[in-house]
């Protein structure tokens, strides 16, 4: 077996269940889990109804590439969405479907990292377990950029020193942030692009959280705006993750792209075509349509709106969190600062389920002091309907109540 499988750290929710372990909830007490990122909106009919039209394609063989018509409705909403110019992101060239940024983002690494060199990955602290497992896969070197709360939950680019840079293959980004919510602003995109050119990395921006926000008005910005307000429209250097999944509330469709520099998309395309990983063609059919409309989406935004500002009025008087702009996470802090044992003892009193910020975070040395960012902090995901999450923060201020 690969002896990198050995470097791998356990998930996330495989720590979760140990920490459960042996725990009993009060049965009287429906179980609401805020845990696991995964949205419970009803799905698109009009998408649905795609997927049971083109059922007998599953008799058909699909090309990596996609459907012509996929990769145009891909390109054709990064362009309204993002304000590029009309023609700049090529289809042909610029876009490839993918099954769901997990497997995307995995995939990409294991074809972008040269292992002859140093190959430093670069990601946020705390963040999506994939960027880590992905690059020790790869034979890379995870670089913890820490994301704490006096910098707004976002990495201190300027703070990372020439040496690591040099070493630096690839840098993830995940705007809006999980489990943060934190926004990276067009500047900071641009400065990182600066930096990009100047030490030769690619720049991965994980963006599958893009359309979950909570202002109409202020759409969370994107790589491909950084590159278009640049005049950069061959994406030099730069790869975007986009997906349905939270979108449209399909994370069982496994539909996503990966767009960006053509250079780094024809020898990924290549990876693919080997990896045989080509999205199922009712699968393309059904994400033409998810592309196309936007109608479901907003009614997506409203619904998490109304979520975020019940829960806020329930636990902002007892729970200290950033205001949430974007995603549907919360990342409060808890009262006594043990976030495993808030959600052992959560779970024993009022069940229900969050997950440790530790469990999302690695130690790091910042400011030469020892200590993990997600600790102290717990990830709610307000994914269920609006009764069951109000219901969870109400018994999580009853719960924090009852401990004075």
């Amino acid at each position: 077996m690969n002896p990198e499988l050995a470097a791998l750290k356990p998930y996330p929710f495989e720590k979760l269940a140990t920490l459960k372990a042996g725990v009993t909830p009060p049965a009287a007490l429906p179980h609401i889990p805020l845990s696991i990122g995964e949205p419970r909106h009803a799905p698109p009919d009009a998408v649905l109804e795609a997927l049971r039209r083109h059922e007998s394609d599953v008799a058909r063989y699909p090309a990596t590439a996609g459907l012509p018509e996929l990769r145009q409705a891909m390109a054709a909403w990064a362009t309204r969405r993002f304000g590029l110019s009309a023609d700049s992101l090529d289809p042909e060239r610029h876009i490839l479907p993918v099954n769901g940024t997990r497997e995307a983002i995995f995939a990409f690494v294991q074809a972008a990292l040269d292992r002859t060199r140093p190959a430093r990955v670069a990601m946020p602290n705390p963040f999506y377990q994939i960027y880590e497992g992905a690059t020790l896969l790869a034979g890379g070197q995870p670089e913890y950029l820490d994301c704490r709360a006096d910098r707004g939950f976002r990495p201190d680019l300027d703070a990372v020193p020439a040496d690591v840079w040099r070493d630096t293959q690839i840098v993830f980004v995940c705007s809006p942030g999980n489990p943060t919510g934190a926004v990276t602003p067009l500047e900071e995109f641009k400065r990182l692009i600066e930096l990009a050119d100047e030490y030769d990395f690619i720049v991965a921006s994980d963006e599958c959280y893009s359309e979950l926000y909570l202002d109409e008005d202020a759409p969370p910005s994107g790589l491909l705006q950084a590159c278009a307000a640049l005049g950069r429209h061959d994406y030099r250097r730069c790869i975007v993750f986009h997906s349905l999944s939270k979108r449209s509330n399909l994370p069982g469709l496994r539909s996503g792209f990966v767009a960006g520099d053509a250079e780094l998309i024809v020898p990924f395309k290549r990876y693919r075509t080997y990896h045989g990983c080509a999205m199922p063609l009712q699968v393309q059919h059904a994400s033409i349509v998810a592309w196309n409309d936007e109608r479901h989406v907003m009614a997506n935004r409203d619904a998490y709106r109304e979520k975020f500002a019940a829960v806020t009025d329930i636990l902002a008087p007892v729970m200290d969190f950033p205001a949430p702009s974007a995603s549907f996470y919360l990342w409060p802090a808890v009262p006594d600062g043990d976030d495993e044992a808030f959600a052992r003892d959560l779970f024993a009193e009022q069940h229900v389920t969050v997950l440790p910020g530790r469990y999302m975070s690695r130690d790091s040395a910042a400011d030469g002091r020892r200590s993990n960012p997600g600790s102290g902090r717990v990830r709610l995901a307000l994914v269920a309907e609006l009764d069951a999450t109000v219901e969870a923060a109400k018994r999580i201020r009853r719960f924090i109540e009852s401990r004075g």
